[in-house]
């Protein structure tokens, strides 16, 4: 995501590259770049030009007229008013109601349903609720069918009334359910269109009248671009919804929608859906998104994705075995495991300073553990819990076993070897340096 305006920026910033201050002439330039590609993420010409007027005014401050550095103070600059211009900081959910009631609105195709779902995984994994969602997209074919599949994938309930078409009705009957049932979040599932019209704006606000919804989420297609902000803008008119969800964050999109969609509604982006699964969900932080905007990565991000998969107890224990060189194979497709629970490796790896325009043009799908796991899957359990036993014979067995080559097999356990001595080595140091077990197993 971003891709194309990642690219544009970086190259909008270098005309600064080698100049001793900032200058008139030079901002301008810059940002008639800067200007252009927001415009060309489909942000709107009144939004992009507000947005380069309020950078200039700051670059040409005295305060940064005899800057060192020009371009790293742009990028600064920009960095700053790209984080204004989302939303400043991330905004909270209101789960104070008991049970909390979140009415999910949105065009047809825009998400709702995955997006239903998605948002009852993570407040029962992440915020431990216990959520129960209501199916009231009465008109869509299998729209009901769809949520009660993913309410068993996720192990939520999910209340119907499929003999009713008067979606106001169901959702009173789905809160007074989750009351008598001890639910203490409901997550109300509406119909959609293909185009904004009075029929669909007037049943969700009746939904809204009989209900009143803690929560009011408005799903748009982040695809979409301007688009999505204009549907925003009518469907805010009349619901006065409290915050937006960008759906398909991970496809295509050139990030219009994200970066416009605060200043045209003043309702901020509270989630952004980056791929299929259920927990592709992510709380919306305005200066994450800058930073990987910009190319700066976003290391809290992925701290907190590995803090969510990395049990405290599991990693004593890891410790321990490691201290007494006892770490093997098991141990090895473990922590493998876990790192695949994190997330896609390239949106992970997208996350250090650096590395996302480095990757750009690199295939790395989920599939980029699959030779190791194949290799480990083939030895025997003496051999992961032994891997000294691993002879000439053993090894020829194993690459053969696993559709792969000998010396595939010899540089997995090499590799192996040098991450058991330096994660001792670490370990005797009192440290941890995970950074290198992760690198380690991505070389291979």
């Amino acid at each position: 995501m971003f891709e194309g305006l990642s690219d544009k920026l970086d190259r909008a910033f270098k005309v600064l590259k080698g100049h001793g201050h900032i200058t008139e002439i030079n901002v301008a330039e810059t940002l008639k770049d800067v200007r252009k590609a927001l415009l060309d993420a489909d942000v709107s010409f009144k939004i992009a030009k507000q947005f380069t007027d309020q950078v200039k005014d700051k670059a040409l401050g005295e305060n940064v007229l005899t800057a060192v550095s020009p371009g790293q103070l742009m990028v600064k600059i920009v960095h700053d008013e790209l984080v204004e211009l989302m939303g400043g900081q991330k905004t909270e959910i209101n789960l104070k109601g008991d049970p909390a009631i979140f009415l999910i609105a949105g065009l047809q195709g825009s998400g709702k349903t995955t997006f239903s779902a998605k948002l009852a995984h993570y407040l029962k994994t992440k915020r431990g609720r216990n959520p129960m969602l209501i199916a009231g997209d009465v008109y869509r074919p299998a729209a009901i069918d769809q949520l009660k599949v993913l309410g068993e994938q996720i192990e939520i309930k999910v209340f119907t009334e499929e003999d009713s078409k008067d979606p106001v009705k169901i959702a009173r009957h789905g809160i007074a359910y989750a009351k008598d049932y001890g639910y203490n979040v409901v997550i109300i599932d509406t119909a959609g269109r293909l185009a904004i019209d009075e029929q669909m704006m007037n049943e969700i606000y009746n939904i809204k009248q009989a209900v009143n919804p803690h929560e009011i989420l408005f799903v748009v297609d982040s695809m979409t671009g301007q688009d999505a902000v204009n549907t925003a803008k009518a469907f805010n008119e009349r619901l006065d919804f409290d915050g937006v969800v960008l759906t398909k964050l991970d496809g295509d999109t050139r990030g219009g929608a994200a970066l416009s969609i605060k200043s045209v509604v003043n309702k901020p982006i509270k989630f952004v859906g980056v791929g299929e699964k259920m927990d592709a969900l992510d709380v919306f932080y305005p200066e994450r998104m800058a930073d990987r905007i910009l190319g700066i990565g976003d290391i809290v991000s992925l701290v907190e994705k590995a803090q969510e998969q990395f049990d405290e107890e599991e990693a004593k224990k890891l410790q321990k075995k490691i201290a007494k060189n006892q770490f093997n194979f098991d141990d090895f497709l473990a922590q493998i495991k876990q790192i695949k629970k994190m997330g896609n490796v390239k949106d992970l790896l997208g996350m250090l300073p650096g590395m996302g325009k480095a990757l750009r043009d690199i295939d790395i799908d989920d599939n980029a553990f699959k030779g190791i796991e194949a290799i480990i899957h083939s030895m025997t359990p003496a051999e992961r819990s032994d891997p000294a036993i691993l002879n000439g014979s053993r090894r020829k067995r194993i690459a053969e076993g696993s559709g792969t080559t000998i010396q595939d097999v010899n540089k997995l356990i090499k590799q192996f070897d040098d991450t058991r001595k330096m994660m001792k080595m670490v370990t005797a140091n009192k440290g941890r340096n995970m950074g290198n077990i992760m690198r380690n197993m991505r070389q291979n």
